[in-house]
Order: structure tokens, then sequence, then C-alpha cells
């Protein structure tokens, strides 16, 4: 059997998430973060799911995504009915989950070419 290391077509690929760090392509995050297939800002401000603000959303619907996905650390947890109101008005889809999935399901629509946008709440 033949294996063959694929390589992402996209420049920011998660190897991983949990509640405290991620791994994005080979460097080790340990504060919450957005990443889009070709944009990676790190030091973004929100630090609770449940606490976010549509203000807190700004860097993310920035980049025009039509799908944000929300990693809310290592438990599952739903931010404010007007956060999802806020992408809901602009036409743009918000699904929430832990890091771990959130990061596999990042990948997978960066890796079929959707405009995806994730953040990621990391614990201090």
């Amino acid at each position: 059997m033949q294996l063959v290391h694929e390589q992402p077509d996209f420049e920011f690929f998660l190897r991983g998430a949990d509640g405290r760090s991620a791994l994005v392509n080979d460097r080790s995050l340990d504060a919450s973060f957005i990443v889009a297939p070709d944009r990676l800002l790190e030091g973004w401000p929100a630090g609770d799911v449940q606490a976010l603000q549509v203000a807190d959303l700004e860097p993310l619907l920035a980049l025009e995504p039509e799908l944000i996905v929300l990693g809310c650390g290592d438990r599952q947890a739903f931010p404010p009915q007007a956060v999802l109101a806020a992408c809901l008005s602009r036409g743009i889809g918000l699904e929430t989950m832990t890091n771990a999935a959130a990061a596999r399901t990042y990948n997978v629509l960066a890796g079929e070419g959707r405009r995806v946008v994730a953040g990621f709440i990391l614990a201090p």
C-alpha cells in the first residue's frame, strides 16, 4: 500500500485544538485567535463564548465569510442571542462547538473551498 502525505490547498490548517491550545500548521497557540484559509489573526480578545458581544465578531465578519465556526473551548456552550441574530441578519451561518470539533469542521470546509472563518476561544 502506498501512502501519500496530502497537503491542503489553503494556507492555514488546524492540526488540533483543545480548551487551552491549538496547533495551526506548525505553530502552537495558547491565546484566542481567528483563522481563515488565507489568514491567521492572533490575540482575539474573546474569553468566554457566553459573554461574547456583537462587537467581538467584527474581526470575523470583516473577512466576509459564508459561515463562522466558533470553537468555545472544551465544552459546548452558546453565545448570546444577539450574537446569533447579528450573523443571521447578514446571511452568515454560525456554528458553535468544542475546539476539537471546530478544528475538524474548519479543515473540512476550507478543504472544500468554502468561505469559512473560525474563531477559537482558548482559556488563559
